[in-house]
């Protein structure tokens, strides 16, 4: 009777859970008349997620895109195959793949379908991965006042108003089920015979604004979509989207434009889509600047104290050593305040001093490091430039305790306490059996997450506490005294022994102060997200690749680029003595443009390498590299003269990329400098 339906790209993890919450969530009631099927269309992932359906879901029918074709023309290749495999088949469920379902949620909902011939599709109420209520689970249609409001953020400040939020009718109870305009493409339930009747999504969307239209569609045949509050399901928002990123708005007001030229005519038509456009003008400025200061807010508060101490330091030493407060020239705050303040900055962006801001090691390197710099470049200044050392020195001094001191009373803001550097770890509690409990502790070590283990909360409502182990706290029907008694911070469920009906009825009654995560049946990953706007995250046992850290990324292109300035500087010798002087410069190019690196993964191996595994992998599933530039040399090129077999060459850029030190890159060149132009 039902066919589900899940376009999965590279959240295998998610994927994962997701299918077992179906696998559960599909009694034989659903299965009459072979109707009942899953269907998985992967858009070219490279996460391994087509053979972990392949190998844990048997049962589950697989499509296997050799490109991203988009989550309209996915769902449509899974609906028109199922359609000749299952014509028996009445509704059809589109459901992403980083939602997990309650076990009663399919049973519901086609119940609900079947007593409401009217409904042509529904959706169900969704909350985040820190239990919070989405408001997209009910939408109004998009219209150019709704537009209006939402754009301008009416929507936003009045959110239960029937004026002014009708984006995401937030004066329709949450809890109640309604009649609405727009089903979120995150959970459709459609009635199949409606998609014979309207035509089944439109491929003109890429990405959004497909559901937006298909809703649009089935209203204007008649039917009636509806917002079913009668079961609830997780979805972890942002796997798909990184909605802090241009590239959405950009995606996002470009459907609505479709929309818009699709659905309306004529000044109503011209009206929509200029305000669409000026949408698209103001959310992208107001996504830079919020990035700009999301990212920038640190280093410029660092900058106003360094600068401002610079000059504090300047007064002091002139009226204390030199009694002569205008003993300093004017060009000192012209020009060494400013000197001084960037290549302290610098240095602190160089040493990942603004990676991880608790981080009061990197932030004492960092400042070090710049005066090193600064007291090296001192001696080659002009003698006017070069007013007095002390002050550099103070300087230093009055920078490592402001700047220490600003970081304080930031963790003192985020976390309430003065531990920079020395974060508490989360009070934990892991609900499930004894023996998964065990299994989850030792997935936590071997991934190095570092949690303050309270306890273990027994999943049944009744337990017999001669059976329990010591670390029991108590039973899940008690968990939220119990969270209050212990202080937690985190949660972790486990799937196999706690149903996903009981998991998210939890996290919506304890509310987003704790954080969640689950553990499904036989994984090795622990999923959860603490913001609805965020990506989820993961603490999963996959290799961690030392290439893929902030610092040494940055440490390469600063290598790259000092390499290019050297051979620059060599360019006149270094033409007769490479191979091929033309490719020589041709690389010279493409390295200061970031188009390429002087050390790269085996070729043909840049773009979206693996590695398979094997016995001198550590156990390394078959994995995705991260990204790099095109190499002009790679780790192969460490070996002379020798020519290495496809997976030796895969095994060399699984340890290049894992154990990644700028020496391995210096080793590689100092080798084969001469094919420097191939």
């Amino acid at each position: 009777m039902l066919t589900t339906i899940i376009v999965n790209y590279n959240v295998r993890h998610f994927l994962e859970q997701c299918l077992l919450s179906v696998r559960k969530a599909s009694p034989p009631s659903l299965q009459e008349g072979g109707g009942g099927e899953v269907w998985v269309v992967d858009n070219a992932s490279s996460d391994d997620s087509v053979q972990m359906v392949r190998t844990h879901f048997p049962e589950v029918k697989l499509i296997a895109n050799q490109q991203n074709t988009g989550f309209a023309v996915a769902n449509n290749q899974a609906i028109r195959e199922s359609a000749i495999r299952n014509p028996q088949s009445d509704y059809v469920l589109l459901l992403n793949p980083d939602t997990v379902v309650q076990e009663d949620t399919l049973t519901k909902c086609v119940a609900f379908m079947e007593a409401h011939p009217e409904a042509g599709g529904l959706g169900v109420k969704m909350i985040d991965g820190s239990g919070q209520f989405l408001p997209e689970s009910k939408r109004g249609f998009t219209t150019p006042w709704v537009a209006f409001c939402k754009t301008f953020g009416l929507s936003a400040i009045f959110p239960k108003s029937r004026l002014f939020g009708r984006y995401h009718l937030g004066f329709l109870d949450k809890d109640e089920t309604h009649e609405v305009d727009v089903l979120a493409g995150a959970f459709m339930l459609l009635r199949r015979s409606v998609l014979d009747k309207i035509g089944l999504l439109d491929e003109a969307f890429f990405m959004y604004g497909e559901d937006i239209d298909l809703s649009y569609r089935i209203v204007q045949a008649g039917y009636k979509n509806y917002y079913f509050a009668d079961t609830t399901i997780i979805h972890y928002k942002g796997e798909s989207t990184k909605k802090g990123s241009l590239n959405y708005v950009r995606t996002f007001y470009q459907a609505m434009i479709i929309f818009a030229r699709k659905h309306f005519q004529g000044r109503q038509a011209t009206l929509f889509v200029a305000m669409i456009y000026g949408a698209i003008w103001l959310r992208a400025g107001m996504t830079l600047l919020g990035n700009f200061f999301k990212k920038s807010q640190l280093p410029i508060l660092d900058a106003l104290l360094m600068f401002g101490g610079i000059w504090g330091c300047k007064v002091f030493w002139a009226n204390y050593f030199y009694h002569d407060p205008y003993w300093f020239k004017h060009s000192f705050m012209q020009f060494n305040a400013p000197f001084y303040t960037l290549v302290w900055l610098a240095a602190l962006w160089f040493s990942g001093g603004y990676d991880d801001p608790s981080n009061l090691r990197r932030l004492t390197r960092g400042l070090l490091l710049g005066t090193v710099v600064i007291s090296a470049v001192y001696g080659f200044l002009p003698q006017e430039l070069r007013p007095s050392r002390a002050v550099i020195l103070l300087a230093t001094v009055w920078s490592m305790l402001a700047l220490t001191a600003l970081r304080f009373v930031f963790h003192f803001f985020k976390t309430g306490n003065l531990s920079v550097g020395r974060s508490r770890p989360a009070n934990l509690a892991i609900v499930g059996s004894a023996e998964e409990t065990v299994r989850v502790q030792e997935l936590l070590r071997r991934v190095g997450v570092e949690k303050n283990y309270i306890g273990r909360i027994e999943p049944v409502g009744i337990y017999d506490l001669r059976l329990t182990t010591d670390d029991c706290l108590g039973a899940a029907d008690n968990l939220d005294e119990i969270a209050e008694l212990y202080h937690l911070d985190e949660i972790i469920f486990c799937l196999k022994d706690i149903t996903a009906s009981q998991t998210i009825g939890w996290m919506e009654r304890l509310g987003p102060r704790i954080e969640y995560r689950t553990v499904p049946e036989g994984g090795q990953t622990i999923i959860g997200s603490s913001s609805k706007d965020a990506a989820g995250e993961l603490y999963t046992t996959a290799i961690r690749y030392q290439i893929a850290n902030p610092t040494a990324r940055r440490s390469k292109r600063l290598l790259d680029l000092g390499l290019a300035f050297l051979f620059l500087i060599l360019a006149v010798p270094l033409l007769f003595l490479v191979k091929n002087g033309g490719g020589f410069l041709r690389n010279l190019a493409q390295v200061f443009l970031g188009k390429k690196s002087w050390v790269g993964y085996s070729s043909g191996q840049w773009d979206s390498p693996s590695v398979t595994k094997s016995s001198g992998q550590s156990g390394a599933a078959e994995a995705q590299l991260p990204r790099l530039k095109p190499g002009i040399l790679s780790p192969c090129n460490a070996f002379r003269e020798k020519q290495l077999d496809e997976a030796t060459a895969r095994r060399l850029d699984f340890f290049y990329a894992k154990d990644y030190e700028i020496w391995r890159d210096l080793a590689v060149v100092r080798k084969r400098w001469r094919e420097l132009g191939d």
